[in-house]
């Protein structure tokens, strides 16, 4: 149900489109607490103003959701999520400076005329050329890193990860980059210098093929480098989930759930893979702070990304953003080239030496196209959302989920901000919609309300 953080930011370049297409559809937490699939869930909660009763009003029990959370919680969350609206340009800016740097004094070329002079291959001298590139900026980025991954996230009481847990999974982060990226971005290069003048169209469809390929592999080679998963125990939870799968014939044996609070706080579910990789999995944050209905309603959300079709969907959305950002970068990186050969002495759009330039480029058009992605992923969610809500019917189990977000989430935002930075549907929009699904159902409703009442009333006994 909810996308890595990092999404909420623009993608810069290549490689991190690969790695948004992990984080999208294989999401990938951290090591942690182990048993936590035993472990009981708690009782879900339905406010007064939100039970099905003959008078119930889908407005007044949105607000009664709304109300759980305190005014202390709200402007915590709201300057959370806020402030990561400074960070996209922070962010942007930042890769402007380090495009810079690495630019700066000819040092690219240096780089690049070392390498060649010691490898005659040319597929070897890009590979050579472009990994130290890809490191530096890491390394370069790192401070800011740092600062958004780790220091802010304990500042506002989301994560339990140590600082040499962080570093840790940075390096392991950079590792899977360096294994993935480089041998795209040299293939992606070879295009550009195949075919100088629309090598942008394809290069996007190369670029399309890489995104695919990780998509296929994140769940079985990418997420268990930085996650410890196992199968949910036998057990009502885990028959339900997998009863959800099959009505959906969603080919799916067994549930996994991994480790994640050992790094965060956040609940998370996701349904990643294609074909004979495809894996449904929650985090342990799910299955401890969740009660049943809502673990159900988010993992419902979750098998309606791949009843959906949105895999498929988000990969072609995202090829037409790719070729749209290439010939971006075909129309602008010449004239600046061209406008600072002297300095940094960059051959042409296919030299591996002028990747800090690329990159720059591609951090601005991105920038500039966030509203437009996160357009594409807030739709798919939407439709996610109503599916979850119905396959489980448990409205008020994903009410209870979109509270839990509101940790992290401004729940109400204006209509600008929303279509500017949201790439998810807002607190408010995701409640309403499940009361609106409630009010009609509501026999439905009222009846299961009693049977888990009486359910109490009789443990309780």
């Amino acid at each position: 149900m909810t996308a890595k953080p990092e999404l909420r930011r623009a993608p810069r370049g290549i490689v991190r489109i690969l790695v948004l297409a992990l984080a999208l559809l294989a999401a990938a937490p951290l090591a942690a607490r182990q048993g936590a699939a035993a472990t009981a869930s708690p009782r879900l909660e339905v406010p007064a103003a939100a039970r099905a009763t003959p008078d119930f009003d889908v407005e007044r029990a949105t607000e009664a959701y709304l109300e759980t959370i305190s005014p202390e919680a709200r402007a915590r969350s709201d300057a959370y999520f806020e402030g990561g609206y400074w960070l996209e340009g922070l962010s942007w800016l930042w890769t402007l400076g380090v495009a810079a740097a690495l630019l700066g004094g000819g040092r690219m070329r240096r780089l690049r005329d070392a390498v060649r002079a010691r490898f005659r291959s040319e597929l070897v001298s890009n590979l050579a050329t472009l990994a130290p590139i890809l490191v530096a900026s890491a390394l370069l980025t790192l401070p800011l890193t740092i600062w958004v991954g780790y220091f802010r996230e304990h500042a506002y009481g989301l994560s339990n990860q140590t600082f040499g847990g962080f570093l840790g999974d940075w390096a392991k982060g950079l590792a899977v980059s360096l294994v993935l990226g480089t041998p795209a971005l040299v293939a992606i290069y070879a295009v550009v210098r195949r075919w100088p003048r629309n090598w942008w169209i394809r290069g996007a469809g190369l670029a399309t093929l890489f995104l695919v390929f990780g998509i296929v592999i994140a769940p079985v080679f990418v997420a268990p480098l930085f996650n410890d998963y196992k199968k949910l125990e036998a057990g009502a939870l885990r028959d339900d989930i997998l009863s959800m799968a099959r009505a959906h014939r969603i080919p799916a044996d067994d549930v996994f759930w991994f480790d994640a609070s050992k790094q965060t706080k956040r609940v998370s579910a996701n349904v990643s893979g294609l074909g004979a990789t495809m894996r449904i999995s929650l985090n342990d944050n799910l299955l401890v702070r969740s009660p049943r209905e809502t673990v159900l309603a988010v993992l419902g959300h979750e098998m309606g990304h791949y009843v959906l079709g949105h895999v498929v969907e988000l990969v072609l959305e995202f090829a037409v953003v790719l070729v749209a950002g290439f010939a971006f970068l075909h129309l602008a990186f010449e004239p600046l080239r061209r406008r600072f050969a002297a300095r940094w002495r960059i051959e042409s759009l296919g030299d591996p030496a002028g990747w800090p330039l690329a990159s720059a480029l591609l951090a601005t058009f991105f920038l500039l196209a966030t509203p437009v992605t996160n357009t594409i992923i807030r739709t798919n969610e939407a439709e996610a959302d109503a599916f979850g809500i119905a396959v489980s019917a448990e409205p008020d189990g994903f009410a209870h989920a979109a509270v839990q977000l509101s940790e992290y989430r401004k729940m109400r935002p204006g209509p600008i901000e929303e279509l500017l930075f949201y790439d998810h549907p807002s607190g408010y929009d995701r409640i309403h919609r499940s009361m609106s699904w409630k009010a009609e159902h509501l026999e439905e409703m009222a009846a299961k309300e009693a049977m888990r009442e009486a359910a109490r009333a009789a443990a309780a006994e």
